[in-house]
C-alpha cells in the first residue's frame, strides 16, 4: 500500500482557500478514481472535490466547517502500488503550480478596514505575514478592524493563527468601541468618506416578525452589491428597438433548431453574440479600473446572470464570446444555465468575465438599471420584449403597425465611460439586434 495525499485544488484565479462544507467519504470508506470526496465552498463558488486516485480513505486532515488553503492535503488515501513521492503528487493533483500567489497588501491597505469582495480577493495575509481565515476577515471588515491592527492579535489557533473566538474576546476588551453609525432613512447603503460602506444599522423587530438568517451566498452578493455601488460611478442608459425581425428569424428555426441540434434556441445567445461584436468595436467597455490605470482585456469573456432556484444569483461566463458561432453560443448558455441551476459549475466557469448580460425579460420586467460586476466597468440588461403599435417611416409617409419591441439598459462606469461612448457603444448594440438579417441561416 502507498501512502497519497490529496490536496486542495486550484479553484480559479483570486481564490486561494476554501471551506470543507461537507465530508462524501470517511475514514475506512473505499474510494473510484474520480468519486466525490467533499463538497467545499469559496467566495464565489460550491463544488465537489474528485479523488484522483483509487483507494481506501486513512485520514481527513480537517473537519466540516475548516477552511483549507489551495495546495495543501486535505485527505489522505491508501493505494495500491509504490509510494508516491512528491513531484509525483504535485503533478497529479496540479499541487501549487496552478495556486495563484497571494499579493501583499500596499501601504494604503495598512491603515483601510479589510473587505471582502466576490470578483476581487483580498490577500488572507496581512503585513506580518500571517494566514486570515475568510470568517476572520469577515469580522475584521464589519468592526472596522484594519489589518495592522488584526497582525497585533494574540492568535490560539494552529501556528498562532487567529480564530473566531479569538476575534470575539479582542472585541469583548477592545479599549474603544467602532462609532454607531446613524440610522438611515434611506433604503440605500451608506458609504463613509472614501466611498467605503458603512455596516447597516440594527433594525429593531415588533412582536410577529420573522427573522430569516441570510445564506452565506446571499451574504457574499450582499458584499460584492455594496461594494461595486462604493467603487464605480454608475450611470444607466436605456434605448428602444425594435426586434421584429429577430423574434420572426427565431420562431421560423426554434424547432428545426432543436430537432437537428438537440437544444432549444433562446434569445441570450443571440443578445451574447451581438454583445460581443460591440466590445471589439467599442474595447473600452471591455475594460477594468485599477488605481489610476486603465487595463484593456484581450479577451471577450462575457458573464451571464442566472437565477438559482432559492433566490439567489450566479454569473457563468462564456469565454472567447467572440469567436463562437451562434450554434456554439446557444449550446454554452444551455450547458451553463442548466449545471448553475443544478449547483454543478466548476470554479474556472464562473471566473473571469469581461462584461456582464443579465436578461430581465425572463421574469417580464421591461426596464432595469443593473449594477456592475466588479471588476468590470459595464453590464447590459435585456427587458421583456412586448408587442406594441408604433411609428413605421416608410417611402410612402409614416404608417402605424404592431411591432415587438424591448429595452436595453446598459449601466457603466463614468470613471472611464463617459456617456457619449456609453451612448454610442448602447445605439451599436441595438442596431445589431434591430438590423437581423431574418434570411440568414443557422
Amino acid at each position: 500500500m502507498a501512502r497519497f495525499e490529496i490536496v486542495m485544488p486550484s479553484l480559479g484565479e483570486s481564490i486561494t482557500e476554501a471551506t470543507i462544507t461537507r465530508w462524501l467519504k470517511q475514514v475506512g470508506d473505499k474510494v473510484a478514481e474520480d468519486d466525490a470526496i467533499a463538497e467545499i465552498a469559496t467566495d464565489k463558488v460550491d463544488s465537489e472535490i474528485p479523488s484522483p486516485v483509487a483507494g481506501v480513505i486513512k485520514e481527513l486532515l480537517f473537519q466540516e466547517g475548516d477552511v483549507a488553503e489551495v495546495g495543501k492535503p486535505i485527505v489522505i488515501v491508501m493505494t495500491e502500488g509504490e509510494e508516491v513521492d512528491a513531484e509525483e503528487k504535485a503533478e497529479t493533483s496540479k499541487e501549487k503550480t496552478d495556486a495563484p500567489s497571494a499579493q501583499p497588501p500596499s501601504d494604503s491597505s495598512k491603515s483601510d478596514p479589510l473587505e471582502i469582495t466576490t470578483t476581487a480577493a483580498i490577500s488572507s495575509k496581512g503585513p506580518s505575514g500571517r494566514f486570515y481565515s475568510p470568517l476572520v476577515r469577515n469580522i475584521a471588515r464589519e468592526e472596522k478592524i484594519t489589518l495592522e491592527e488584526l497582525d497585533k492579535i494574540e492568535g490560539s489557533g494552529k501556528e498562532g493563527r487567529v480564530t473566531r473566538d479569538d476575534m470575539l474576546t479582542y472585541l469583548k476588551n477592545r479599549s474603544h468601541s467602532p462609532k454607531t453609525e446613524p440610522q438611515q432613512t434611506s433604503t440605500s447603503p451608506s458609504t463613509a468618506a472614501g466611498g467605503r460602506p458603512v455596516s447597516a444599522p440594527n433594525v429593531k423587530t415588533d412582536s410577529g416578525d420573522e427573522v430569516i438568517e441570510m445564506t452565506r451566498m446571499r451574504k457574499l452578493i450582499v458584499d460584492h452589491m455594496v461594494n461595486s455601488e462604493a467603487t464605480s460611478v454608475h450611470v444607466t442608459s436605456v434605448i428602444e428597438i425594435d426586434v421584429t425581425n429577430m423574434v420572426h428569424w427565431r420562431e421560423k428555426h426554434k424547432k428545426t433548431f432543436e430537432r437537428r441540434e438537440g437544444e432549444k434556441l433562446t434569445f441570450t445567445p443571440i443578445f451574447i453574440m451581438a454583445v460581443a461584436k460591440t466590445l471589439k468595436e467599442f474595447p473600452m467597455l471591455n475594460a477594468s479600473v485599477s488605481g489610476d490605470k486603465i487595463i484593456l482585456r484581450k479577451n471577450i469573456n462575457i458573464g451571464m446572470a442566472a437565477a438559482l432556484p432559492g433566490g439567489n444569483l450566479i454569473v457563468p461566463v462564456i469565454k472567447n464570446a467572440d469567436h463562437q458561432s451562434l450554434i456554439g453560443l446557444a449550446k454554452k448558455v444551455n450547458d451553463l444555465a442548466v449545471r448553475a441551476r443544478n449547483n454543478k459549475l466548476q470554479p474556472d466557469e464562473i471566473q473571469g468575465g469581461t462584461f456582464t448580460l443579465t436578461n430581465l425579460g425572463s421574469f417580464d420586467t421591461i426596464i432595469g438599471t443593473p449594477i456592475i460586476n466588479q471588476p468590470q466597468v459595464a453590464i447590459l440588461a435585456t427587458g421583456s420584449i412586448k408587442k406594441r403599435p408604433v411609428v413605421i417611416e416608410t417611402e410612402q409617409g409614416d404608417l402605424i403597425g404592431i411591432r415587438h419591441m424591448m429595452y436595453l439598459s446598459m449601466s457603466y462606469d463614468h470613471r472611464i465611460v463617459d456617456g457619449a461612448l456609453g451612448g454610442m457603444a448602447l445605439k451599436r448594440m441595438g442596431e445589431h439586434l434591430q438590423n437581423w438579417d431574418i434570411n440568414q441561416v443557422v
